[in-house]
């Protein structure tokens, strides 16, 4: 496989591309109730979300335990402080990785030796211009860009200041994570248990009219 671009010219971290060389798919784990159906699925890399505080140690370690890597989604972790102290927390537990929307726990996240995803939500020009300029200050590890299909519409210059990247949102078929590989994401992030056993020798050819870009893309 070989390593998308990024901001600075540096590779997506070796660990992830490893976990994403068979299966380009990160598992989106909501709640405790998928958590078997992961454990037993080919993806490697997963972003645990919604567990209150107190089922993060038991969890988090488990997944560990069988190969996985785990990042936890700070933000939708009920009983989770938002600072340094709750990333030092997530740490000692055994997790690889943090995902947030803010810019300060990305900052944080990194010294400790957490890797680090971004999560920004492209809605509009503007706000695709502010999360251009946090993902510069931040310098996170990757960027979950949602929805998925927003990738498509972006300029070549603005997906590549937000590399290395997943897409997420609408993820629902073997075509979309075809689709978000051939526009240049590392990986797609699903909650669909059965997309999370799709391996890269599976994935559907993608029509080229699906990789043309508009014909007049957002400006950065």
């Amino acid at each position: 496989m070989t390593p998308s671009p990024s901001r600075s010219g540096s590779a997506l971290d070796p660990r992830l591309v490893s976990a994403f060389a068979e299966v380009p798919v990160v598992a989106s784990v909501v709640g405790t109730q998928p958590l078997r159906q992961f454990l037993t699925a080919p993806a490697k890399v997963c972003i645990v979300a919604s567990l209150a505080v107190g089922q993060l140690p038991q969890v988090v370690p488990a997944l560990g335990r069988a190969g996985k890597t785990v990042f936890v989604n700070v933000d939708s972790s009920p009983g989770l402080a938002q600072d340094r102290g709750a990333l030092e927390f997530i740490k000692n537990m055994g997790a690889h990785g943090v995902v947030s929307t803010r810019l300060s726990l990305i900052e944080k996240g990194r010294p400790l030796g957490l890797l680090t995803m971004m999560k920004v939500f492209v809605t509009d020009r503007s706000n695709l211009r502010r999360s251009t300029d946090a993902i510069s200050r931040g310098a996170p590890d990757l960027v979950e860009i949602m929805p998925a299909p927003i990738i498509g519409r972006m300029s070549a210059q603005a997906q590549r200041a937000m590399s290395p990247s997943i897409a997420a949102g609408f993820v629902e078929s073997p075509a979309d994570v075809a689709l978000a590989l051939a526009l240049g994401s590392a990986a797609a992030a699903t909650s669909d248990p059965r997309l999370w056993h799709l391996r890269r020798d599976q994935l559907p050819p993608v029509p080229p009219a699906a990789l043309k870009r508009p014909a007049a893309p957002p400006q950065e």
